[in-house]
């Protein structure tokens, strides 16, 4: 979520023209959803085509983002229409709800979010999640809480991977690498171009990897248990600092060969964005909520 948070702020270098992946830049429109690919204007229905033959799509969303949240409704429901078995893992709970998670189509919203603690697990107004929940509840599709527990990025924040709780470590993989150059180009730019700040900074890049290489490797399990056929579609719901470049959990999936994704980046303007290539095969620009006068 910090990444996501601090995403669009004014920062040099931005966060959002990083030479990395495709080369280039575009110019995208508010309310616009581009595919970075051909630059033409696109749809749904075009990222769920694009996903055929993907075992994951990433959505790296805008929080509490009315118009992200609608898009990927839609894309969850093209997929599903297109005969994808899907899939959707949440940044939004942590592993220890998951068998909340698991009785998600048996119980009611009210009682959904009592048991599944989300004031708690996320914080933020439920309405604008509520059309991802209807269609994952219209398909049946399963859900995966994607987050390790808040205490473990905690510590590893304050104290870097020493201080890892022990009941962690039997629960992540072994080799979390702190050593990707364009993750931490992307991470550096996240805050602000500070790279070199101390112990304190490194800790949090240690935090931030150990975020994504905890949701990658939730996905991963999941996906080893419950033996995926050649249309399952992992979908992966998270802010949009763990999708850029292709260069967060999507790269920790990548580099343990879980499988191929396709990364839907989205961030929000009154006006056009500049963004590279790179950023995302599709971009979607979302409106800034509208004031009443």
């Amino acid at each position: 979520m910090l990444a996501a948070a601090l995403l669009f702020v004014r920062q040099d270098p931005s966060p959002l023209t990083l030479p990395i992946g495709r080369p280039g830049k575009t110019t995208i429109a508010a309310g616009r959803l581009a595919d970075m690919r051909t630059g033409a204007a696109a749809t749904a229905d075009d990222i769920a085509k694009a996903a055929d033959g993907k075992r994951f799509v990433f959505l790296g969303e805008q929080h509490a983002t009315a118009p992200c949240q609608i898009l990927e409704a839609a894309v969850v429901d093209a997929l599903a229409r297109r005969g994808r078995h899907v899939v959707v893992g949440l940044e939004m709970y942590q592993r220890p709800k998951q068998s909340v998670l698991d009785s998600f189509g048996q119980m009611d919203e009210t009682a959904f979010l009592e048991q599944s603690d989300w004031k708690k697990q996320w914080g933020f107004d439920f309405s604008y999640y509520r059309p991802v929940f209807d269609v994952v509840r219209k398909f049946r599709i399963p859900l995966v809480g994607l987050n390790v527990p808040r205490d473990w990025v905690r510590s590893v924040g304050k104290g870097g991977f020493a201080g890892l709780p022990a009941e962690a470590k039997g629960q992540l993989p072994d080799d979390m690498k702190l050593d990707i150059s364009e993750h931490r180009q992307v991470f550096d730019s996240l805050m602000g171009g500070h790279s070199n700040v101390g112990p304190s900074m490194e800790n949090m890049y240690s935090a931030q990897v150990l975020w994504d290489e905890g949701m990658a490797d939730t996905a991963i399990r999941y996906l080893a248990a419950h033996k995926p056929d050649r249309k399952t579609v992992f979908v992966v719901i998270a802010g949009s600092g763990h999708v850029m470049y292709g260069q967060g959990i999507n790269r920790r999936i990548e580099r343990r060969k879980a499988g191929d994704g396709l990364n839907v980046v989205m961030t929000e303007s009154a006006v056009p964005v500049e963004v590279s290539n790179g950023i995302g095969d599709f971009v979607y620009v979302s409106p800034p909520p509208r004031t009443q006068g």
